[in-house]
């Protein structure tokens, strides 16, 4: 299964769901991280990432060949981070077939009614059975 962590910035957000990932599955899973900059993919590939790209054309290549996508909700949102998700990065991220999975973790001004704000490690902690229940239904 191969699983895409899209982050920017600095890559922190996107280095610790990898490192939980890592930790949790090992090299069952696939990961591909995908950096708004250069310095988000380094810091990814540092947290033990399989492959790493960064850029608009190489997130908007690589979402439509995984089968999951893990990042803030600002992936789905065009000129979040600070400008560094273009358009074209939200539409092939929300667009795309592969199974969305979003942290309610943004600097944007959104709110998200109904979902309770939590410490990112525990975010973190609950995309666990969510990919559990992908990895059942792919086999």
């Amino acid at each position: 299964m191969r699983v895409a962590v899209i982050d920017g910035q600095g890559g922190g957000i996107g280095s610790a769901i990898i490192r939980r990932l890592k930790d949790e599955y090992g090299e069952k899973v696939e990961i591909w991280a995908l950096g708004t900059n250069a310095i988000a993919t380094a810091a990814m590939m540092k947290a033990r990432a399989n492959r790493g790209a960064t850029g608009e054309n190489a997130i908007i290549r690589s979402v439509a060949r995984v089968e999951i996508v893990i990042g803030t909700i600002s992936v789905v949102m065009a000129h979040a981070m600070m400008g560094e998700l273009t358009p074209a990065m939200a539409e092939a991220v929300a667009a795309g077939s592969a199974r969305k999975i979003l942290i309610p973790l943004t600097q944007e001004n959104l709110t998200v009614v109904g979902v309770q704000k939590d410490h990112l490690p525990i975010l973190i902690d609950n995309l666990i059975p969510l990919i559990n229940e992908e990895m059942v239904a792919d086999v």
